[in-house]
């Protein structure tokens, strides 16, 4: 008798430790009818979203280095011009020029390029924060 309950069909849920049938108790459907259980496919949904996250922190992280660039940038030449030898107080929203001297040393000058034949720089203006930005002419 023990062998025929042992030959149970694969959809009989039967527990043997409460020695009972308990598909009515299971979560999920237990007859031949039922509807397959498949799991879902993830690994598509998972590789679009990767990949549409790392656009868009590669987005980010070159909006930040560019930003980065500029401010490194505004730094060095504000602080080439800080070092700049000159003989005025440099007066705000004026336009200045930075020259090399001849031992290639920068000076800041009033003189505009086309009245002079110094070594050219950049010409810059001191705005209200005191920080010298590029002039583009």
């Amino acid at each position: 008798m023990q062998e025929e309950e042992d030959k149970r069909p694969d959809n009989v849920v039967f527990d043997e430790e409460s020695n009972s049938y308990n598909a009515a108790l299971k979560p999920y459907a237990t007859n031949v009818g039922a509807p397959v259980i498949t799991t879902p496919d993830t690994v598509t949904w998972k590789n679009v979203n990767i990949d549409k996250v790392n656009k868009q922190v590669k987005a980010k992280y070159d909006e930040l280095k560019a930003e980065y660039d500029a401010l490194m940038e505004k730094f060095e030449y504000n602080n080439l011009i800080y070092n700049a030898k000159f003989n005025f107080e440099p007066i705000v929203g004026e336009v200045y020029h930075l020259y090399r001297d001849r031992n290639q040393q920068p000076f800041l000058s009033i003189i505009a390029p086309d009245h002079c034949n110094f070594d050219y720089v950049e010409s810059f203006r001191l705005n209200a924060d005191r920080m010298w930005e590029k002039v583009t002419e």
